[in-house]
């Protein structure tokens, strides 16, 4: 689940995010292609590239495949899969806390950091709401 990655308020470590992004790349890799990818940009060990890809399988974020002669790892979700399901697990704790302050505080933000979303937002709400009311009429 991906309320298991959620500690401190942060969903990945820079690692696992660097992992599942070449994971996503990719489709399914070797520890040691994942290690190779990731290794152009920074100093790193092989163990810790495996280690980060065990903890990732544990949290149920990467399956692990046995191969012909090794095991390969693959993303559970795609990246927009991983998206919505982290940002709704975040959401629904801070829902709980002030519904009006996070929308709030969502639109704040969209509006800031992606201007050109705020439209689609405001059709997802309009598709959203005449959903909800044709299940109201049934």
């Amino acid at each position: 689940m991906i309320d298991k990655g959620l500690k401190d308020n942060k969903i990945l470590g820079h690692l696992e995010q660097e992992i599942l992004e070449s994971l996503w790349v990719r489709g399914s890799a070797s520890g040691k292609e994942i290690f190779d990818s990731i290794r152009a940009t920074r100093d790193i060990a092989l163990t810790t590239v495996l280690t980060v890809l065990e903890r990732l399988t544990r949290k149920g974020l990467v399956r692990k495949i046995k191969g012909e002669s090794v095991y390969l790892f693959r993303p559970e979700y795609t990246k927009d899969e991983f998206a919505r399901k982290a940002s709704a697990d975040v959401f629904k704790g801070i829902i709980s806390i002030s519904a009006s302050g996070a929308s709030a505080s969502f639109v704040d933000m969209l509006a800031h950091e992606h201007p050109l979303e705020l439209e689609r937002l405001s059709a997802l709400i309009a598709s959203k709401k005449k959903e909800l009311m044709e299940k109201a009429k049934r």
